[in-house]
């Protein structure tokens, strides 16, 4: 695996479902992330219940400051989605650190694959390690 990218002092990553700020993380995604504009607040609330969800915090305000999401069976599969930064803190590498927390957290399950989908933020994804799919020929989606 790639190095991983520590956090800046000052910030903590947490798996616990609990601490998701619903709010904000609905906020941001339905109406600042290109994938998820306009998504209902009720759909995203089933998607992170649904998901193994990291966030990431200020450690003295306690504010969440970014956000992802992974779909998982445990065992083969993983989809990561939805990860956000929060722009006030963006260039900080929160979100290259967030993405190298879920790698490595994912790594112990052996999984064949984790995928994700972007538009623009390739390079982020490259340094962890991600690369383009080699045959997106075998690839197809079902779409609604």
């Amino acid at each position: 695996m790639s190095d991983t990218v520590s956090l800046p002092e000052g910030y903590q990553i947490s798996t616990d479902a609990d601490r998701i700020d619903l709010d904000r993380v609905h906020r941001w995604l339905s109406t600042d992330a290109y994938w998820a504009m306009g998504r209902p607040r009720e759909k995203q609330e089933r998607a992170v219940a649904g998901s193994l969800n990291f966030g990431v915090y200020d450690t003295i305000s306690g504010d969440q400051v970014a956000y992802a999401r992974v779909i998982t069976d445990q065992a083969t599969f993983a989809w990561l989605c939805d990860v956000y930064v929060d722009r006030s803190v963006r260039g900080k590498n929160i979100g290259t650190a967030l993405v190298g927390a879920v790698r490595d957290h994912l790594e112990p399950y052996g999984l064949r694959r984790i995928l994700l989908a972007t538009h623009d933020a390739h390079g982020v994804y490259e340094k962890l390690g991600f690369r383009e799919l080699a045959r997106p020929d075998q690839w197809m989606t079902l779409m609604f």
